[in-house]
């Protein structure tokens, strides 16, 4: 449900309203306005009426929360969160986030060098894999924690935040040491206890959607991370599994503007994985941007041939050079700032 405060609510009527509401379990969710405070409180309505809490002082109204993505719905939160990633990045501004990088980590020399052409380009923040959740058990599976350490150098030459993926509730901990920005993949959008786990680390969470999920699934498996306390979670449309096999993945475009109908959470776009083929990446980067993403992430290695993971849905750094420029464009047609 949703407390909303009269303007004339003190500060004390909004702490004695939060302190009766967590005596009886629920968890609040203070939003502070120009002009009024709401409340927003997750718990069991049977413990406390509604007209108990009208009752209490400073108290205007009351209104149900009628999706089951509680925290993560617009209706407890009309504005769209913005977050803050590190290195002076956001997401969910005006300014648009671009996540570049090689899929794996191969080494050091191969991933600075990425990272600092990728920079050169307009991106500001690193993304990379240390950990590889692979189809296939005899792919190759990542460099693990020495991945993170080589990922963890160039994030701080470059200064710029890295966003890496854990697959393992065991390792939240060591990749929340090295990485600015936790990523879930799809194939574990709904591994309940890692979604858990990450919700306790108090990092920036990008959540990646599920293979065949909806959106419903999807801002639910959001819901498990923010239900820990972390409210940090950025979406990311990276193409659903359908019956067509001329892409990897079918990209839902329509999921950009689904979701900031739904939920606050900022949302970017994947055309690396939806795709699954380096030709079709531009076109569908630009039609991220012209439908409202808030940024995206897109893979670049500097000999995709060779790569070790993903290597034909990767650009090479002079084809994410011009995409650049040319996003730049569409982002100022659509009010956004790329570059």
């Amino acid at each position: 449900m949703i407390i909303i405060m009269k303007d004339s609510a003190s500060a004390r009527d909004i702490a004695a309203v939060e302190k009766i509401l967590e005596d009886y379990g629920f968890m609040t969710h203070p939003i502070h306005g120009e002009k009024k405070t709401v409340i927003g409180a997750i718990g069991d309505k049977r413990l406390l009426s509604m007209n108990q809490i009208l009752m209490l002082s400073g108290v205007d109204n009351v209104v149900p929360i009628m999706k089951p993505y509680k925290l993560a719905s617009k209706e407890l939160q009309r504005e769209q969160s913005v977050i803050d990633v590190g290195c002076g990045v956001k997401v969910g501004g005006k300014a648009l986030a671009v996540f570049a990088g090689p899929c794996a980590i191969e080494s050091q020399e191969q991933f600075s060098e990425i990272a600092r052409s990728v920079k050169a380009s307009g991106a500001n923040i690193l993304r990379g894999g240390a950990f590889k959740p692979r189809s296939s058990p005899y792919s190759f599976q990542g460099l693990a924690s020495e991945g993170l350490e080589i990922m963890y150098n160039s994030g701080k030459e470059c200064n710029m935040p890295i966003c890496t993926e854990v697959v393992d509730t065991r390792d939240v901990e060591l990749v929340a040491k090295y990485s600015d920005i936790i990523q879930i993949g799809a194939r574990n959008m709904q591994n309940f206890q890692l979604l858990l786990e990450v919700g306790k680390c108090g990092k920036p969470i990008l959540l990646k959607r599920g293979l065949a999920s909806t959106m419903e699934e999807w801002l639910m498996a959001a819901e498990y991370i923010m239900s820990e306390g972390n409210e940090n979670v950025i979406l990311c449309e990276r193409g659903i599994r359908t019956y067509e096999t001329a892409t990897r993945n079918t990209f839902d475009i329509s999921a950009i503007p689904v979701s900031k109908e739904l939920s606050h959470l900022p949302i970017i776009a994947d055309p690396s994985h939806a795709t699954g083929t380096y030709k079709y990446v531009a076109a569908v980067a630009k039609g991220a941007v012209a439908a409202g993403a808030d940024g995206l992430m897109i893979e670049v290695h500097n000999c995709p041939e060779k790569a070790a993971s993903d290597g034909p849905q990767s650009l090479k750094p002079e084809k994410f050079d011009a995409l650049m420029k040319e996003l730049d464009k569409i982002a100022v047609a659509v009010g956004r700032i790329l570059l």
